[in-house]
């Protein structure tokens, strides 16, 4: 019987592309005062009111618009069963799915009839951390790594698990035995599966002018008060480059995704986008590393919208790199972290 287990945890997902099934999910996330640091009183009538009505239907539209009813691979794959199944829906989703069999696939050849189960939950919905613990406990598990899949720690993102670990602990008779892995922002692993993915890109698809790491931003105020999410991009931006051996002019950095009138962290990647048509650069490559899974923010955002910005500028080439999702080099890099903490 295994007695132990690993948890891979991210941020989580509508259940379906529409209105209604984003409405339930920004409940769920922007009511997280890790998320909003806003008076409840004050906010939650503007997020029920006003936010949730007015963004409902644009970001139902951009869901739609990367939703996947089948396979994410070439079209001249042939997929069996399971992979109909997990490349159905949310892309977050289907390739959690791939990441938790190919981590436990690696483990199960490393450490044999130790290695530990393989699980995933999300911060807000279904699965729910506490739904996952409490169940192997029940099936006798007694240690359990839990590994964010955000590899740059934000109060926002990590902090938010911790907090729902501490509810999962407190007040237990029986507390049970967490580990968690705050950060692996600038673990050689995963910076050796991003440089990974670059070349393998630019080898397919030819290296543009200049490399563009975009990660997702939080209001400048949380930087201000401690949090050292913006320390942990930089460390990853830069061990990725010196990895990939690029000049300072071969690459620059920047933060996606701001919402709201709140200063965010900078430099804004748009305003990147467009200094780089100003200083003559008309090709780039882009790339997300604060993700890794692709998602709305990657597969829409980075994708769509910042490729038109760009090619409407007078970009004459954009090309994203997707995230490292289940590649063979990842998957090495999760199952050295959680070994580490497992044993």
């Amino acid at each position: 019987m295994k007695k132990s287990a690993v948890i891979l945890i991210n941020l989580g997902t509508p259940e379906t592309p529409t209105p209604k099934g984003i409405s339930s999910f920004l409940k769920l996330f922007l009511s997280d005062r890790r998320v909003v640091e806003a008076p409840k009183l004050l906010w939650w009538p503007i997020l029920r009111c006003i936010v949730i009505p007015l963004r409902a239907k644009k970001v139902a539209n951009a869901y739609q618009e990367i939703w996947w009813e089948g396979c994410y691979k070439t079209a001249d794959v042939k997929c069996d069963e399971e992979c109909r199944i997990n490349c159905k829906g949310s892309p977050i989703r289907a390739i959690t799915s791939r990441q938790v069999s190919a981590l436990q696939a690696k483990l199960n050849e490393s450490l044999n009839d130790d290695a530990p189960l393989v699980l995933s939950a999300v911060t807000y919905g279904e699965p729910s951390l506490k739904a996952i613990i409490d169940d192997l406990k029940r099936k006798g598990i007694e240690h359990f790594v839990v590994l964010p899949m955000y590899p740059q720690y934000s109060g926002s993102t990590t902090g938010a698990i911790y907090d729902q670990i501490f509810n999962i602990i407190h007040g237990a008779r029986d507390v049970p035995d967490i580990t968690t892995i705050k950060s692996y922002s600038a673990d050689s692993g995963y910076i050796d599966s991003l440089a990974e993915s670059v070349r393998a890109h630019w080898q397919k698809n030819g290296k543009k002018e200049k490399l563009l790491m975009s990660f997702h931003g939080i209001p400048q105020e949380y930087a201000d008060k401690g949090d050292p999410y913006e320390n942990h991009c930089i460390a990853t931006a830069n061990a990725l480059a010196k990895n990939l051996e690029l000049k300072e002019s071969d690459w620059s950095m920047g933060f996606q995704s701001r919402f709201g009138p709140k200063k965010w962290l900078q430099p804004y990647i748009d305003d990147q986008l467009l200094a780089c048509i100003k200083e003559g650069v008309t090709s780039v490559d882009i790339i997300s590393p604060a993700f890794t899974a692709d998602c709305l923010e990657t597969l829409e955002e980075l994708n769509i919208s910042y490729r038109e910005l760009f090619l409407d500028a007078g970009g004459k080439e954009y090309s994203y790199i997707s995230c490292v999702n289940d590649s063979p080099l990842f998957i090495s890099a999760l199952a050295d972290i959680a070994k580490k903490r497992l044993y």
